[in-house]
């Protein structure tokens, strides 16, 4: 017997382990663990919202302690961020021209393909002019075209040069290059000058002109450019006449003459030269008795 009651309290215990009432038991024990653990988990994750929107809504000062404070831009002077209001209306030092014009002539690329006239010698004596062309450059002055200064030396106008020039070759088939600066000094304007015709050089020559008053440079820069037009026509024969000494001689011959004049106002007298078919101008005037001879020595 009491072998027994163990048997019967341990089969007694199996049947009420498996029995309905543990089952229904157990499974109660599961729901509600797995309640549990999802209100955990919504706790949790409520938390972690909150805690992210507070982070973006106060945002973490920064560590002022690690950085360094920005430094401020240093004040700038008054005279560099706000120039004199006169500034802009200040004018520039004037050039004298008694200093020279710098006017250098330009320089060309070494790919250009035009004719560096300021270095070049293109041309020169490569063929001569047409017949036609030669017979009107070293055709004969007509002597109503000449002049004579009042110093006694003959001259043709540059206009005259010009005329011929266009005559042969035609307007804009010649033309003068410059081929160095304009030098002034105290009181002369030079400087030198090519003459080109046909896309070739023909002459080289140094023009000069005098001047009284630093005003009149411009001025003399022209008459500068028109005396080298001369010097350069000697070469293509042009009014070569008034080069040759029997031809000079000749002409004040015939057709010019000297006198004494006087200025009205200042009284000077002096020499004077003039053609014989030209008039005595103002404020000069002819002292009558004061001929000076009929020839001048050359």
């Amino acid at each position: 017997m009491a072998s027994s009651t163990p048997v019967r309290a341990g089969a007694g215990l199996l049947a009420f382990i498996s029995g309905p009432a543990s089952t229904a038991r157990s499974h109660t024990a599961r729901t509600a663990f797995r309640q549990y653990q999802c209100r955990r988990h919504l706790s949790q994750t409520s938390r972690a919202w909150q805690q992210a929107a507070a982070a973006t809504a106060t945002p973490t000062p920064p560590n002022t302690a690690s950085r360094p404070a920005p430094r401020s831009p240093a004040p700038q002077s008054s005279s560099a961020s706000n120039p004199p209001a006169d500034h802009a209306l200040t004018p520039s030092p004037l050039h004298s021209l008694t200093d020279g014009l710098i006017d250098p002539p330009p320089t060309l690329d070494e790919h250009e393909k035009q004719v560096d006239w300021t270095r070049s010698y293109h041309g020169l004596s490569s063929t001569p002019f047409s017949p036609e062309q030669g017979q009107l450059l070293m055709a004969a002055v007509d002597t109503n075209d000449i002049e004579i200064k009042p110093d006694g030396i003959l001259y043709l106008p540059e206009i005259k040069y010009r005329r011929i020039l266009n005559r042969v070759f035609g307007p804009g088939g010649w033309g003068l290059a410059p081929r160095g600066e304009t030098i002034v000094t105290g009181k002369l304007v030079t400087r030198e000058y090519g003459l080109v015709c046909g896309g070739r050089l023909v002459s080289i020559a140094r023009g000069e002109q005098q001047y009284f008053d630093p005003d009149g440079i411009p001025t003399a820069t022209e008459g500068c450019k028109s005396n080298a037009l001369m010097r350069c026509c000697k070469d293509l024969g042009i009014a070569s006449e008034l080069w040759d000494p029997r031809y000079i001689k000749g002409f004040v011959r015939d057709h010019a003459k000297e006198m004494i004049v006087e200025h009205v106002v200042t009284k000077k007298r002096r020499k004077h030269w003039m053609r014989r078919d030209d008039e005595l101008k103002y404020p000069l005037k002819e002292v009558p008795g004061g001929q000076a001879g009929q020839v001048r020595k050359v």
